[in-house]
This record gives C-alpha cells, sequence and structure tokens, in this order.
C-alpha cells in the first residue's frame, strides 16, 4: 500500500480536506525573517527517474505554475504544498500515442480511464476518423462512421459535442473550451478529409482528380499549421461505414498520399499515422509507409506480432533500422498484451443465439444471473451454446479472474478450452458457472491479436516501438485497453523483469514525446512542464474491467481503474491522488512542435 501523502500548507493556507487516511495537513512557517519564498509545490525524497533512461537518483522537485523549477536537495526550503514520495517513483507524465477521445473529452473532461494510468498526454485523431474538416449537414455521416469503426455511440456523438467548427483547427479550438485534465494533441483524419472533398465518391476505389488532391493537401496544411500534429489513415479492411463500405482512403492510391506528405510539409510539419492492411497486402503496406518517411520525415503505424508461429518481431526491426537509416524517422505502436474483445454478461454475450439474446435484453446484471441460475433457462442456454459453439474459437477466449488485478494469461495462459476439457464440460457450462459464481462480474479476453505471446516480448523490446495501442475511447463496450501504460510496468516490468524502470519510463514518456515532437515535455528537467507520476513500482498495478452506463444517453462502456499512484500531476496542478480525482482541470491542447 502506498503510504500516505503528507502535504504541507504555507501558513496562510486552510485546508478543507477530510480523509486523514490519504493525505495529511499541517501548517508550517516561513523560514526566520522570510528569507525563501515559498515555491508552489516541492516533491521530497522521491526516487527520480527523468525518462532518459539514466538511472534514478533520490532528489527533490520544485514546481511553480507549470513548470519544474529545481531539481536536488531542497532542506530548508518551504512551500505551499509538498508531497513526501519517499519510497515512491517520480518520473515524466506517461504519453498515449493511440486514443480515440475525440469524441469523450466532449462529455468527460477527466479523460478517463487514461487519467487513472498515468497518462498526461494523449493523442488522438488515430485510424483517419475525426470530426473535422466537416461541412455543415455532414454531421451525422462521420458520427454513424466513428459509431462503425470505433463502437462509439452516434447519439452520444451527436449530442455531447458542440459541433460548433468546420475546420479541424476550429475543432481544437472547441475542445480547447472544454478545459480538459490531460494534455492534447491532435491529428486531422483521411475519412474526413476524402469525404469533405470528394463526397460519396470518397468512398470507392475512384482515384481523386488532380484538383481534388490539390484541396486535400491543402486540408492537410490549414490544419496542420492551425495546430494538428498531423495526418492519420486507415488502411485495415475491417473498419468500414454502416453500409459495409471501406471508410474513406482505405483503397487510396500511392500518390494521394504523396499529395498529403506536401500538404504536411507546406504547413510546417508533421507526422503520417497509419492502421495498415497487412493482412491481405503486407508488401505494399510496407512501401507505403517507407515511401512516406521519405516523403514526410514522421511516420507512426500501428504494429503487432501477428497470430501464427512465424516470429516477426526481427522482421519488424529490419524494417524500422532500414527506414530510419534511409529513409526518415518512423516508430510503431503496440499492444502489451493479447487482446481484441471481452464478452460476458456485459455487453457481448459468450454465445450469438436467440435464448442468450434473450438472456442479455434483461434490463439489469442481477437479472441476467437470475436466469442463469434458473435450471430451466440455464439448459436452454447449454443447448443453444453446444448446437452454435461459442461466439469465437474458445481456444482464444481466456478467463480473466475476479481478483482485483485481472490475469491476461500472457504466458502459458489456459483458455476456456482447455479449463472445459479438464473439467469434463462443455465451455458454455463452463463459463456460465464462472459467471454465476462471480455473481456476473467475470470478464473473459477473447484473442484476436498478438496471440503469438512468445514474439510480443521481442517486439516491445525493438528500440523504435512504443508500447501502447490503448485504443482509449473507442470500442467501449467491446474492450478496454487504456491501462496499457499501467499494464506495462505491472507486467513487463514487475512480474516479468525483462526491462528495467529507466528503460520502461523512457519508453512511456521521452520516446513519445519524441515522436510528437513535443517541447518541453517527456523527461524531467528543470525548465519542463511539470507533467508528472509519482507511484510505487512495486504495487503499480491494473484493475478489472467494469462496466457502467455513464455516458449520454445512459450508454454503457468498459472502464479501468488502477492501483499504485499515488499522484499524477498536469502543467504544475495534481490531477489525480490515490486514484481519485481531484477535480482540476489544467491539461491544454498543445500546438506547436518540435519539427526537423
Amino acid at each position: 500500500m502506498i503510504p500516505p501523502l503528507i502535504w504541507v500548507g504555507a501558513k496562510t493556507r486552510t485546508s478543507t480536506y477530510t480523509d486523514p487516511e490519504r493525505s495529511v495537513y499541517r501548517s508550517r512557517n516561513r523560514t526566520p525573517g522570510g528569507a525563501h519564498v515559498a515555491h508552489d509545490l516541492i516533491i521530497r525524497n522521491g526516487l527520480i527517474v527523468d525518462g532518459t533512461g539514466r538511472d534514478g537518483y533520490t532528489a527533490d522537485i520544485a514546481i511553480d505554475g507549470d513548470t519544474v523549477t529545481f531539481i536536488g536537495d531542497l532542506t530548508g526550503e518551504i512551500a505551499t504544498r509538498e508531497i513526501d514520495a519517499k519510497g515512491l517513483a517520480v518520473t515524466p507524465g506517461f504519453i498515449d500515442l493511440h486514443t480515440h477521445l475525440d469524441a469523450q473529452v466532449g462529455w468527460d473532461p477527466l479523460m478517463t480511464s487514461s487519467s487513472w494510468h498515468g497518462v498526461t498526454t494523449v493523442l488522438m485523431g488515430n485510424c483517419g476518423v475525426t470530426f473535422a474538416p466537416v461541412a455543415k449537414g455532414d454531421e451525422q455521416f462521420l458520427a454513424e462512421m466513428m459509431e462503425s469503426v470505433e463502437d462509439i455511440p452516434r447519439d452520444a456523438i451527436l449530442n455531447g459535442l458542440a459541433w460548433d467548427w468546420e475546420t479541424y483547427p476550429e475543432y481544437l479550438d472547441s475542445v480547447e473550451k472544454l478545459n480538459p485534465a490531460l494534455n492534447i494533441v491532435g491529428m486531422v483524419g483521411h475519412c474526413a478529409v476524402r469525404y469533405n472533398v470528394m463526397g460519396e465518391r470518397s468512398l470507392s476505389d475512384e482515384p481523386a482528380t488532380a484538383q481534388e488532391l490539390q484541396r486535400m493537401s491543402d486540408i492537410v496544411a490549414e490544419s496542420v499549421a492551425g495546430g494538428a500534429v498531423g495526418f492519420s489513415t486507415s488502411r485495415i479492411l475491417l473498419h468500414v461505414v454502416p453500409d459495409g463500405r471501406y471508410v474513406p482512403g482505405t483503397l487510396a492510391p500511392k500518390d494521394e498520399y504523396l499529395a498529403i506528405a506536401d500538404g504536411l510539409n507546406a504547413g510546417g510539419g508533421g507526422i503520417f499515422q497509419a492502421v495498415n492492411d497487412f493482412a491481405t497486402k503486407a508488401a505494399h503496406e510496407f512501401d507505403l509507409l517507407q515511401s512516406m518517411s521519405e516523403a514526410c520525415g514522421d511516420v507512426l503505424f500501428s504494429g503487432g506480432v501477428g497470430n501464427g508461429d512465424k516470429r516477426s518481431a526481427e522482421g519488424f526491426g529490419n524494417f524500422l533500422n532500414n527506414t530510419r537509416a534511409n529513409s526518415g524517422r518512423i516508430t510503431s505502436a503496440g499492444m502489451t498484451r493479447p487482446s481484441g474483445s471481452l464478452c460476458g454478461l456485459a455487453q457481448i454475450s459468450p454465445v450469438k443465439g436467440k435464448k442468450w439474446r434473450a438472456l442479455m435484453d434483461l434490463p439489469t446484471l442481477e437479472d441476467r444471473v437470475a436466469a442463469l441460475r434458473n435450471a430451466a433457462t440455464r439448459a436452454e442456454l447449454v443447448e443453444e451454446g453446444k448446437e452454435k459453439g461459442m461466439w469465437y474459437d474458445p481456444n482464444h477466449i481466456y478467463p480473466l479472474g475476479t481478483e482485483f488485478t485481472p490475469n491476461y494469461n500472457e504466458q502459458n495462459g489456459v483458455s476456456i478450452a482447455q479449463l472445459a476439457e479438464a473439467a469434463g464440460v462443455h465451455p458454455v457450462e463452463l463459463v456460465i458457472d464462472r459467471l454465476i459464481e462471480s455473481n456476473g462480474r467475470e470478464l473473459f479476453n477473447t484473442w484476436f491479436f498478438n496471440r503469438n505471446t512468445s514474439d510480443l516480448e521481442d517486439f516491445l523490446a525493438l528500440d523504435h516501438v512504443y508500447p501502447g495501442l490503448a485504443d482509449t475511447g473507442a470500442h467501449i463496450g467491446q474492450i478496454c485497453d487504456a491501462d496499457a501504460t499501467t499494464h506495462y510496468l505491472q507486467y513487463w516490468y514487475r512480474t516479468r523483469g525483462v526491462v528495467t524502470l529507466p528503460q520502461a519510463i523512457r519508453k512511456l514518456t521521452k520516446m513519445p514525446a519524441e515522436v510528437l515532437g513535443l517541447k518541453k515535455r517527456g523527461t524531467l528537467e528543470v525548465g519542463n512542464f511539470a507533467d508528472i507520476n509519482i507511484f510505487d513500482p512495486q504495487t503499480v498495478a491494473s484493475g478489472q474491467p467494469t462496466y457502467v452506463n455513464d455516458f449520454p444517453g445512459q450508454t454503457g462502456r468498459l472502464f479501468i481503474k488502477s492501483r499504485g499512484y499515488a499522484a499524477t500531476i498536469v502543467n504544475g496542478q495534481i490531477v489525480t491522488e490515490q486514484g481519485n480525482h481531484t477535480g482540476a482541470r489544467p491539461g491544454r491542447v498543445i500546438r506547436e512542435f518540435a519539427r526537423a
């Protein structure tokens, strides 16, 4: 358990804090004669892991306003507030390069679940799906596309956002007015740009005209000049609009991307982000990434180790190294565990059938569990499960258990199929028994991605691979990987020991900051912005995914909390303390970047 934070008030400060088990406040006078001016905040006695990869060291940190003003021995100095971080790590705030919080920030400016996992800066606008540019009347198309691709409810998007913009810079202006808790970096999406220029033709494989290419390039230039960090696209064939057509840009030829690269450069430079179709045309996709690296200098793409026996980490490593040496900077983001979707009694049922659909239509979780306990209903559900099979191959479905920290079965995992065979029952019977035993709370992780767990360690260890792909804000009823930062520390650093703490922190802070071109963020240095985490490396852990109905219209979603974080600070203000939000919302929409 994390020791209580010690807060020290200035002489004139009056505390209204009421939980003595979580924090202790006391008064402290200034030094005799008033020789010292109080800092706004001092963090004392922490293990400073500064994000550079260097070994940690014990020191104090002073913060004034939004800036780190001193690192060293602050004995004798005073502050309006102090945190005793003895026994805890003090690191830069984590940076999440793959979120879809573009909509959620409109009604959840605290930006959960990211803010519970040490994240202080998020990148939005991934996978080509954004809400700008938008012509008046096209809002519904963009909302329905986002729902189809990222499982964010259309009505929540349409009713939960102001829609007071047309261009991407105007969208950033609107987000800025929300006073988010975390820093936000945004990209303009291919889907919105192409649809804005080509209309319905954007959803086909028809190439853009020369005039349309120029218009797309101009929109991208305007977006980047106005604060977008770059441009994103989706080429994966799983991303479709509601009628089943591929999202705009999926089938775009290379010359369209090169025109977009011209726009990026004309706007001042920016990153090109992609989710690629490695499944059906890997050679073409790698060529596109390399070409864009040459054309615009910065590429970020989603990578993974796949589901087969072939080891792919070495191939990814060679591609990244060769591209960096001969073309331009390129980085890959990868999941930290096998993932895909969670089934249970929340939203996705273990069986797709009429009887199971009726069960899931019951209004509450308690009602569904009661139905499972009914012998006649159970028999019908088992019969349907045996007839239709589970919704996915039970050899690739794994129970998370019911402890605070889920068991993601990353190493030597035991699937539902294996557990059922050992128990001499059908997999559906096993799932029903576990659901009854857990009062309907247990979830089961379906492995769509990264089944090749023997290769995942090597992939995440590559120099230019960032551990993440959290997808926070997307697939809200299907999966929640927003805890990727916490899981990386908990599993790859502490449980497996395949990465040191300084190495892990570098991957979560300095490395993604460099990808985005963030100024004065990503490392703990005097003069940098005070985006800081204070946590216990020996206890930091993810909680169970939990289903709640807290989106507009009482739409349901999964969220994940954590333990082990003493505090997360954004721009000098404490956003979370001991896993609870303070109410502070000091985040900024970052619109200026360091570009080569």
